[in-house]
């Protein structure tokens, strides 16, 4: 019996690589993690199970819903989400919110499903070379060939998800890596570590000058890798400097929108006179943020290569810097590191008042204008509807959306208060405000979440209501509903008035639909009906639906369809003339 019991103690110790998948998570200090289950990694599920306790794990309804959930958990956190699918159709779904990442700058580490390492090039059942499908919008695609090799490679995965400008990273796992057995467990691998760098003092010389000798600069935010922290630097810094501040699009959240020197955003309907002002301004400095093309109206508010106007540009990644804009000083920095060194340059600046006091007021001035309510007629104003929530919602409520005209009503009359309480697509993905608003609410179940949602941009992922329900995620979910694919009606109806084609859209009864789920829901006609409707609704305790019935009339925010109609009719009328 001693023998027995001295050779079985001795017997060699050995672990599946998907058991060393898990571990190399916890080392990667994952909390949470989502996924639709999938034959292909079925180890992994299976260690899973194992570190329930350590890893909860949200069972999601479609890939896309998982993927987008994932990213907005990194959105939110500024930590990697991870999301698992299973391969080949699991994986394509995912990749929406892949691209979405990239050009967001969200970290997100994104694990697929593998064929056998034998059966590869062989056209197996659900094989795709991830290489080829993801490497133009992830930040690394690699797949794991030796489970020994696992903690080396989720640690490479993690570390380049949060680096530079944060993005996704896929990596692939083949089905027998994950069942394959070690019998010599690899060393722990330290969690990803943010990196800490900012400009020289040289560099700061440089800003000091470009300041001094300007009289009507523009501090321009976004991109990512923010933190609360940095968003507190930047309120300082713009205070200390009278700077006023402009936010890039869908990062509005940065600074709250009450600080005196938030001047509004550049996106897709930007207030006119902060156009007339960026083109009026002498310095620009961007931090953080890239610039884009739907930023500038097709590179047209600031010109390729050389802008007009006096350029400090600010980004984390040095290959951003001189992509597009040949400025006049580039500086890799992280935006906090950059802000903090940038505090003491003040007193080196200015005895006084800064010489663009008035601007600053002015721009502010120019702000509150166009963000109070417009009285846009019919008997339900989503003007009016996104005061309510201005109003009426805690100031560190969190507001999810996709794409669609519906959000320029938001972009333009709410004000985002509290740093990481916009969740938003800034490449425009539809459907990806429900899933991130369920992702925002099992992350923070303390504060309140909306998620505003076209009818055409709602329907995409309306399968994860019951994920919602199924985690008890208390989310307030606002339908618009007008029966039209809305943004591309308007750009229809600019370039071929009066032609309308593949841009109606039928709907179910939302109340019926979100009642089968088992949401609370019920439909408003009336802006006057809407606040009530969503105080009942923030206190109910359970997900609810709010169904608001507009008129495809009432286009966006700043047109209506008949006037946008109207005027290119003009247009065609006047060039055939």
């Amino acid at each position: 019996m001693m023998s027995m019991t001295k050779t079985s103690q001795m017997a060699p110790v050995s672990v599946r690589g998907g058991e060393l998948l898990v571990r190399c998570l916890i080392d990667q200090q994952v909390s949470l993690a989502f996924c639709v289950p999938g034959e292909s990694y079925l180890d992994a599920l299976d260690a899973l199970y194992e570190q329930r306790e350590r890893i909860r794990l949200i069972v999601c309804r479609h890939e896309a819903g998982a993927a987008n959930m994932a990213e907005a958990y990194g959105k939110l956190t500024g930590r990697p989400g991870v999301c698992f699918v299973t391969r080949g159709p699991g994986a394509t779904h995912a990749s929406i919110a892949v691209h979405t990442a990239f050009e967001d700058e969200t970290p997100l580490v994104v694990f697929v499903g593998q064929v056998a390492r034998g059966h590869l090039g062989r056209g197996a059942f659900q094989e795709v070379d991830y290489r080829a499908v993801f490497g133009s919008m992830a930040k690394w695609v690699v797949q794991v060939d030796d489970a020994a090799r696992m903690p080396e490679i989720v640690a490479r995965a993690f570390q380049i998800a949060v680096s530079g400008r944060p993005g996704p990273v896929v990596v692939a796992l083949p089905e027998d890596v994950l069942e394959a057995r070690l019998f010599e467990l690899p060393p722990s691998v330290r969690a990803w570590t943010p990196l800490h760098y900012g400009p020289a003092p040289t560099v700061m010389d440089k800003v000091s000058s470009e300041l001094a000798s300007s009289k009507k600069p523009l501090l321009i935010v976004g991109g990512g890798g923010w933190t609360p922290q940095a968003s507190a630097t930047l309120a300082e810094f713009a205070q200390t400097f009278c700077l006023p501040v402009i936010a890039e699009f869908r990062c509005q959240d940065y600074l709250d929108n009450r600080h005196d020197c938030y001047i509004g955003d550049l996106g897709l309907s930007t207030n006119p006179a902060l156009v007339a002002r960026v083109k009026e301004s002498d310095l620009l400095l961007v931090l953080g943020g890239r610039l884009s093309e739907a930023l500038t109206a097709g590179y047209r508010l600031v010109d390729t290569p050389r802008p007009r106007q006096r350029m400090i540009h600010v980004h984390a990644d040095a290959d951003e810097l001189g992509r597009v804009y040949h400025a006049d000083l580039l500086v890799p920095s992280l935006a906090e590191t950059f802000l903090q060194s940038a505090l003491g340059v003040r007193e080196r600046l200015f005895c006084g008042d800064v010489p663009w006091k008035n601007w600053t007021a002015a721009a502010r001035s120019d702000y509150l204008t166009f963000v109070a309510p417009t009285p846009e007629g019919g008997a339900l104003n989503m003007a009016e509807v996104v005061a309510t929530l201005d109003q009426v919602l805690e100031p560190d409520a969190i507001i999810t959306n996709g794409a669609g005209n519906y959000t320029t009503w938001l972009h333009r009359h709410y004000r985002y208060k509290h740093f990481r309480s916009q969740l938003a697509p800034l490449n425009g993905a539809m459907g990806y405000g429900l899933p991130a608003a369920i992702a925002a609410k099992i992350h923070e179940p303390q504060r309140q979440v909306v998620c505003l949602a076209g009818d055409g941009c709602f329907l995409m992922n309306v399968q994860e209501l019951e994920t919602a329900v199924r985690y008890n995620a208390s989310v307030v979910f606002v339908v618009v509903v007008n029966g039209s694919y809305g943004t591309i009606r308007a750009h229809q109806e600019r370039r071929f008035p009066g032609r309308v084609y593949a841009t109606d859209i039928g709907n179910p009864d939302f109340v019926a639909l979100a009642d089968s789920f088992g949401l609370a829901a019920e439909r408003v006609l009336t802006h006057e009906a809407f606040a009530p409707a969503l105080q009942r609704a923030l206190e109910v305790g359970v997900p609810s639906l709010i169904e608001l019935r507009t008129d495809i009339e009432q286009l966006s925010a700043q047109s209506r369809l008949s006037t946008v109609r109207d005027r290119a009719l003009a247009a065609i009328r006047e060039q055939i003339v």
